[in-house]
């Protein structure tokens, strides 16, 4: 298990919840940390449009009892991205920029390449199912089923390209 921090936003948080997989970053890290901006869009406005994952996304934070961050002000002000980022991404790359060397969890593309820019470590729901198949958490076969899922629906924004891309390299790996 990793000891590094690790900082969470709402992109592979709600793309695990919508799979039944938040049990990946139990398996993959010691704990998660989430800002109170992705806890309130992932669950408390999840929740308010009816959102399944919003729910399991909530009992899981419960049970595990990891970090709910509030950001301070002062440190979302010291913060000036060179991108439009929401505020959740906002407060996941503030945060990171304090830690040593934490790894940030992002799916969307835009926060990605800031997070790259301030020289983040980062690995985003494709990363993660990766890591726990490398570490034979999943079997090439679970791994295979859960991408076709990811490319194929329409609630999780990961692309189709992009997953064929990782079972590609991943299929390689396994020969």
């Amino acid at each position: 298990m990793s000891e590094v921090t690790v900082l969470c936003d709402a992109g592979p948080l709600m793309a695990l919840g919508k799979l039944n997989r938040l049990d990946l970053l139990t398996d993959l890290y010691t704990e998660v940390q989430i800002p109170r901006a992705v806890y309130d869009e992932v669950v408390t406005q999840g929740l308010a449009r009816g959102t399944p994952d919003a729910f399991t996304i909530r009992m899981f934070w419960q049970r595990k009892a990891w970090p709910i961050v509030n950001v301070p002000e002062d440190m979302l002000s010291a913060y000036a991205p060179q991108v439009v980022l929401d505020t959740g991404e906002t407060q996941v790359l503030a945060l990171a920029q304090t830690l040593t060397d934490p790894l940030v969890l992002l799916d969307d593309e835009v926060a990605r390449t800031e997070a790259r820019c301030l020289g983040l470590r980062l690995r985003g729901t494709l990363g993660i199912i990766a890591q726990a198949r490398r570490r034979d958490l999943l079997s090439f076969d679970q791994v295979e089923l859960m991408i076709r899922e990811i490319a194929i629906r329409p609630d999780i924004w990961i692309s189709d390209k992009l997953c064929e891309q990782v079972l590609a390299s991943l299929r390689q790996s396994d020969v």
